[in-house]
């Protein structure tokens, strides 16, 4: 073990993979934690079972050797509440978040433990680098701008604070919260986020905000690297088009709970939201448009965020 990198003094860390109905990725991602060289006494992994019906539990079971790995079922439906669940019944002071179709790539856990302790008491979250694992060949036209989509997170091989989270951000499939921190702010808001089969998100960025509008910072390491896997039915471009309708829609919720607006207020943001997409033909037109150029399809792709904003906002999700 590389003796210049230690593991926080003020106490453990707490993997915390939330999962559901995806026991054969489960079985890879523990067991990159579980090979990580760190200290044993100085982690856990905690799995939150949210409701699956696959073969999860015995899945699990298989890691149960000690104590480190510990199986909790939440029946209540939704990542953020399965996010939370993890926090509040974890027994270490820095929260990781981790993915269940994620690989932890070598020394992840010993660059969490070294940024912990060189942030202080100033560290609101703290995450890194997402490389992904392409199930198949990555579409000609995907462009980068969109592809961050895919939970890829590369922002320079340098480490930042990160100034603005409307233009870079950390990502819950590698992110790390102090536990005290998490309670403060209330965790993630339940209301965001997977739930089902849809394809809402922002409940790790929005808890970002929380966090950087109490005067914590969001810091970018890259040396705390995973690989996320990439599934083939994501590299459709009906995947991205549903995937960026719920976005515009997630940023609507966002909205909401951040100013609860009146009626009024809501029809007044959409209708804004309208014009602005109406004043650029060259956005309408790639609505209805088939391309395979990958700057037009991802001008679709912004101008469906739109199309989700305002739908979001008049109360009409489909």
């Amino acid at each position: 073990m590389d003796t210049a990198v230690r593991a926080p003094e003020t106490g453990w860390i707490s993997v915390v993979i939330c999962t559901r109905n995806r026991a054969d990725l489960l079985r890879k991602a523990i067991a990159s934690v579980v090979r990580q060289d760190f200290p044993r006494s100085l982690y856990e992994i905690v799995v939150v079972d949210n409701g699956s019906t696959d073969h999860t539990r015995e899945v699990v079971s298989e890691f149960e050797v000690d104590d480190r790995v510990v199986y909790i079922r939440e029946e209540r439906t939704g990542l953020c509440v399965a996010r939370n669940t993890g926090w509040r019944t974890c027994r270490g002071s820095y929260v990781a978040y981790f993915d269940d179709d994620a690989i932890a790539q070598p020394g992840w856990l010993l660059a969490i433990g070294d940024a912990v302790e060189r942030c202080g008491p100033t560290m609101g979250a703290v995450g890194g680098r997402v490389d992904p694992m392409w199930e198949g060949a990555r579409p000609e036209w995907l462009s980068d701008g969109i592809a961050g989509s895919l939970t890829i997170v590369d922002w320079g091989p340098s480490e930042m604070v990160i100034p603005d989270l409307a233009r870079a951000w950390l990502v819950g499939a590698n992110m790390v919260v102090p536990k005290a921190l998490l309670e403060s702010v209330g965790g993630f808001d339940a209301r965001l986020d997977r739930y089902g089969n849809n394809l809402l998100s922002s409940g790790d960025v929005f808890l970002q905000k929380k966090i950087a509008e109490r005067g914590y910072s969001v810091v970018y390491v890259p040396k705390i690297a995973i690989s996320h896997l990439v599934p083939l039915y994501r590299l459709d471009q009906t995947w991205f088009r549903s995937r960026f309708y719920w976005q515009g829609i997630s940023d609507a919720m966002m909205y909401t709970i951040e100013r609860a607006p009146s009626r009024r207020q809501r029809y007044r943001a959409a209708l804004g939201r309208a014009v602005r997409l109406m004043r650029s033909p060259r956005r309408l037109r790639s609505l209805v448009l088939p391309t395979t150029d990958p700057d037009t399809f991802a001008l679709k792709c912004f101008a469906l965020i739109d199309v989700g904003f305002i739908r979001g906002l008049l109360g009409v999700r489909r």
